[in-house]
């Protein structure tokens, strides 16, 4: 009785919530705020770019963190970065050697898609500015040191519904998050002014991407009931109205389609990782079902603090545990270093931030562990690619893999995803989408207790000024506290300390520091003791 009572009241309270989205909505004018980056003019098959840089843009208008990081004017990201160096192209595919001009893979500005975006994102290689790497006619450079890279912590896809039972959804991700990447299948014939609606009878596929920037549920359109989106586009601001049109509610496309429906970039913000280790460069291209179980073994290639994990979830309402173990005997893991379980409620790329850093020593082995409740592991391999979002027309992108990689648990058994029989027939070419995130700096590559007679103690932890320290040593020693920033920047240094009575107690001024994790490393006499991660709210 008392679930069924639960269950009314979050029906209901979930009903109060929906009925009092606005009717109308434009995220160029909220309470006179805009949200919403200019309206650019895409070259070739880049819409894809654009619906994407679109959507992360103006997240970030939302969360202020364009501003924050210390950048000028509006948000601009560089589509044609994403466009030369997403990895499925014939100018640049990491997995082939040579990478370079291999004659494989989609044409460059020929098409992609929000799973192609996920790929180069989740592998740190973008997004980057516009000043950083924008160049069409030819490939801008892949990377620089002063290259400033924005990352979404989360990509989640979402679907309107057939019976659109998720509208209100999809309109509260808007007013949550901002612009939202969408696809659609532009035709004249689905045209009327500036109105689009693709009936349901249509059989063509998606072959435009844009983005929803607000809505009218009483916009009337050609279609047979009222309510539309409202689209900015990249065809320039002289087409349609400066640029922008409306796409109806019962569009077959828009918000439909599983893959390109309905995508929000969720927290972005400038990164300071130095690298992802992974197998996965293509991404999700297809899901292992029925397995709850995985894990990617990877060898330290720097000395590393592997501070978070990305991977994907192919349902919605997933719970995950990762772990991070040190070794592994061919049956069970060895010393677990780190692991962080929760919720993820929709399908989409997650980035898992670990409370723990797991410290790896250079080329050292070490072990990412996931176990998902439901939907499988999305995994890369060789597949059949449209040339643009979902046209008739297909290439075929190469992926590799090798033995010892990626394996999955069957029956209790751990089985090597490289002997998995793929019903693709495309065999022995996949490997499991898990990725590790690490800082590679040898101040932060320290065990993370080397003395356990400390006694050390940090509160509060989150904290949001000032962090207090206390710990014990042996009467007449000397300590030195340093904490360091995810990047490994010295932004606090004590002088020698020293210990009269065998306890220190610290208090850290770190106000002016910005939000994030960083690592307070202590010294006892000139000898590295102890490194803790602390976060700043």
């Amino acid at each position: 009785m008392i679930k069924k009572l639960l269950l009314s009241l979050l029906i209901s309270q979930s009903v109060i919530v929906f009925s009092q989205l606005p009717e109308t909505y434009d995220l160029r004018d909220v309470d006179g705020v805009n949200y919403v980056t200019s309206v650019k003019s895409q070259e070739g098959g880049t819409c894809w770019t654009h619906g994407t840089m679109a959507a992360m843009e103006g997240n970030m208008l939302i969360t202020g963190n364009w501003l924050a990081n210390g950048e000028i004017g509006e948000p601009a990201l560089a589509e044609y970065h994403l466009d030369w160096w997403n990895g499925y192209n014939s100018y640049y595919n990491q997995d082939l050697d040579p990478p370079f001009n291999n004659g494989q893979g989609l044409d460059v500005h020929m098409g992609g898609d929000y799973r192609v975006v996920t790929a180069y994102i989740s592998r740190l290689d973008g997004t980057v500015r516009e000043i950083d790497g924008q160049s069409y006619n030819n490939p801008p450079d892949f990377q620089q040191e002063d290259f400033h890279y924005y990352y979404p912590m989360d990509v989640e896809w979402y679907t309107v519904g057939p019976n659109l039972e998720n509208l209100d959804l999809i309109k509260q991700k808007v007013i949550d998050y901002g612009v939202m990447a969408i696809c659609m299948c532009y035709s004249s014939q689905f045209m009327s002014g500036l109105n689009h609606y693709q009936p349901p009878t249509s059989n063509l596929e998606p072959n435009h991407s844009v983005s929803i920037v607000g809505w009218d549920d009483n916009h009337v359109t050609q279609a047979p009931e009222v309510g539309a989106w409202l689209i900015k586009n990249s065809w320039g601001s002289d087409w349609g109205d400066d640029g922008y049109f409306w796409i109806s509610y019962y569009d077959k496309q828009a918000c439909q389609n599983p893959e390109m429906g309905a995508v929000s970039f969720i927290d972005v913000d400038i990164i300071d990782w130095d690298t992802a280790y992974y197998y996965d460069y293509h991404g999700w291209r297809d899901t292992l079902l029925n397995v709850n179980e995985a894990f990617n073994a990877f060898i330290a290639a720097e000395d590393e603090a592997i501070v978070a994990v990305n991977f994907f979830t192919a349902e919605t309402d997933v719970n995950f545990t990762v772990k991070i173990y040190d070794g592994f005997d061919g049956n069970e893991f060895i010393d677990e270093l780190s692991t962080e379980s929760g919720y993820i409620e929709h399908s989409g790329l997650h980035t898992i931030m670990l409370t723990d850093t797991a410290r790896i020593f250079k080329d050292d082995d070490f072990y990412v562990y996931l176990e998902l409740d439901k939907g499988g592991f999305a995994y890369d391999r060789t597949s059949e690619v449209p040339v643009l979002l979902g046209a008739s027309a297909r290439v075929i992108v190469p992926s590799t893999a090798d033995a010892g990689q990626s394996f999955y648990k069957l029956d209790d058994e751990w089985l090597d995803f490289y002997d998995y029989f793929d019903p693709s027939f495309f065999q022995r070419t996949g490997n499991i989408c898990i990725k590790a995130i690490a800082i590679h700096d040898p101040t932060l590559a320290i065990e993370t207790n080397v003395n356990d007679d400390l006694n050390f103690n940090i509160s509060p932890n989150p904290f949001t000024t000032n962090v207090n320290l206390s710990f014990s040593l042996e009467k007449y020693a000397q300590a030195r506290i340093q904490v360091f920033s995810a990047d490994g920047k010295l932004v606090y240094s004590s002088n020698m300390i020293p210990s009269y009575d065998g306890k220190i107690n610290q208090s850290l001024d770190l106000s002016n520091q910005k939000s994030g994790f960083y690592f307070v490393n202590v010294e006892i006499d000139g000898k590295p003791s102890l490194s803790k991660k602390i976060i700043k709210y």
